[in-house]
């Protein structure tokens, strides 16, 4: 896709130094950027003028991201849409597909990646789990990721479920998740 052609994208993070870098990266390689901090400002520029590909993150401040998805969706069905995360988990990236995200990027990402992924004309596939197994410390990630999706991110909720002690679910969230 040349730079004539590459189209305007809004992005929408609550990191300014991150978002304003990832602007530059992409504005260098040709797409127009216009960036929101929260989920209002990103509905209301989607409103004003509809853009042609949308990168959100997952954790807007309080907001969350997949609000947004479904939002922007509704607003524009041929929008493409990039999810950006820090916490990438295999239920998060199932339950954005499924509200309408066209990708899945786990933070730290570069902007040529980003660009990459919105050049990509039709919605990304969700890849085939790798051949090698993944760790017992990735697999309870996993695990408490999908547990705390189903009881809608209340903590005390899935502590319940799990047989945990609520602080040490905490402690547990705040790590970030093996690779492997």
């Amino acid at each position: 896709m040349s730079a004539e052609l590459r189209g305007h994208v809004l992005l929408v993070d609550d990191d300014e130094r991150f978002v304003a870098t990832l602007a530059g990266a992409l504005e260098r390689r040709g797409w127009s950027t216009v960036v929101a901090h929260n989920a209002a400002a990103a509905l209301a520029v989607a409103r004003d003028s509809l853009p042609g590909a949308a990168v959100v993150d997952l954790r807007i401040g309080r907001d969350d991201g997949l609000a947004v998805i479904e939002a922007l969706r509704a607003l524009g069905p041929r929008m493409r849409i990039i999810v950006l995360t820090g916490y990438a988990s295999i239920a998060t990236a199932v339950r954005a597909i499924k509200l309408g995200a066209d990708d899945y990027l786990a933070k730290p990402v570069t902007g040529s990646v980003v660009a990459d992924a919105l050049a990509r004309g039709d919605r990304a596939a969700i890849e085939a789990p790798p051949a090698a197994p993944m760790s017992p410390r990735r697999l309870e990630w996993e695990h408490i990721q999908r547990v705390l999706s189903e009881h809608d991110g209340n903590i005390s909720a899935t502590a319940r479920t799990l047989n945990m002690h609520r602080r040490t679910l905490q402690r547990k969230l705040g790590k970030r998740p093996t690779q492997t």
